[in-house]
């Protein structure tokens, strides 16, 4: 009985010091930081589109882990002068992306103060942009309406 206990005991510290050996150096984590300027122009309009991400993929035991975090400044930006957009009532521009699109409208009951208009966001775990991205803008403002594309130019 006695030898039955200590070959029992011996098996389990066996199990047990494998586990933790496998386990353990097993965990690795790898960093991605992006950083991409967009940027594209109409007859009227220029935009830049800023994206920051950081991505991190790893390893914890067998299973693979994959988190991301990212934001988006979009600026846009009349080329002329203010005075010509002091008739503006109503501002609508969007974008679209291959993942994501977001829109923003602004209303003027007095002349907009300033030429440069900006939206924002960020995810968690979303997904993430391509520096090879094309981003489509669309801009009303009253009657006028003008498209044109944002692209990275510092791959």
């Amino acid at each position: 009985m006695k030898k039955k206990m200590t070959g029992a005991l011996v098996i389990m510290l066996a199990l047990t010091a494998c586990s933790i050996f496998t386990d353990k150096g097993t965990e690795s984590e790898t960093k991605t930081k992006l950083d991409y300027p967009f940027t594209g122009e109409s007859e009227h309009w220029e935009a830049v589109y800023s994206y920051k991400a950081t991505e991190i993929r790893g390893k914890k035991g067998r299973q693979a882990t994959h988190s991301s975090k990212d934001n988006y400044v979009l600026t846009l930006k009349y080329k002329g002068s203010l005075e010509e957009l002091s008739s503006m009532k109503h501002l609508e521009y969007s974008y679209e992306t291959s993942s994501s699109k977001g829109s923003k409208r602004e209303d003027y009951p007095a002349p907009p103060s300033e030429k440069v208009f900006t939206t924002s966001g960020s995810s968690v775990n979303g997904a993430m942009k391509n520096k090879d991205e094309m981003i489509k803008i669309h801009v009303k403002w009253d009657d006028n309406d003008e498209s044109f594309e944002l692209r990275n130019k510092t791959k």
